[in-house]
């Protein structure tokens, strides 16, 4: 293979310099759209950053609950304008903190969340209508994600006004991390049955 001759993994072709020409038949109204509409190739919103800045959120969670909510408010009072919920990795494989394999691993990576009582030390006083969560979380995503949404209710906080992510990608702890709870098949109807409960 010469410099001139790239593929990608996919066996497509890589041109060194790309030109007018290699868009013959390609119609940018069309297929590229405009900003904030469908394909969304331009950006989700019509004027993007100049209309509303991205959201600032620094990945935070260690010890307890109360510890992890204390920065939270921490990270929104210098300027944060999201968070982003670091969780520990008891918690990532569905076990309580006092189940003996999560010895040692309580609160060291993250935050530990047992309950809904955990959860509502975490979220305590903070705008949840304000701002956008992301959880990064997989195996247990569907009961983290429950457990936010109940204790936004209990705040007065519509969940339809909630916003963030969850990171929900079960196949990767299969693939890499090893954190998985449930069997393959199962798992996966979770992560899709979630899908559909968020949309």
């Amino acid at each position: 293979m010469t410099s001139e001759d790239r593929r990608t993994d996919s066996g497509i072709e890589v041109h060194p310099v790309y030109g007018p020409d290699d868009l013959a038949g390609w119609d940018p109204g069309e297929q590229l759209g405009r900003p904030g509409e469908p394909p969304y190739t331009r950006g989700i919103y019509p004027n993007m950053y100049r209309g509303r800045l991205w959201t600032m959120r620094q990945y935070a969670g260690f010890g307890t609950a109360e510890s992890t909510n204390e920065r939270f408010k921490f990270l929104l009072a210098a300027g944060q304008t999201g968070l982003s919920c670091a969780f520990d990795l008891p918690t990532q494989m569905g076990l309580d903190s006092d189940h003996p394999r999560a010895e040692g691993e309580v609160g060291r990576v993250g935050v530990a969340i047992d309950s809904l009582a955990d959860m509502r030390l975490l979220l305590a006083d903070l705008p949840l209508d304000k701002v956008t969560t992301s959880m990064t979380i997989n195996a247990t995503a569907a009961i983290l994600l429950l457990l936010y949404e109940l204790v936004a209710e209990e705040h007065g906080v519509d969940p339809a006004v909630l916003g963030g992510t969850v990171q929900n990608d079960i196949l990767k702890e299969y693939v890499a991390r090893g954190t998985y709870v449930y069997p393959p098949r199962p798992s996966m109807r979770l992560i899709t049955d979630t899908f559909a409960y968020c949309a």
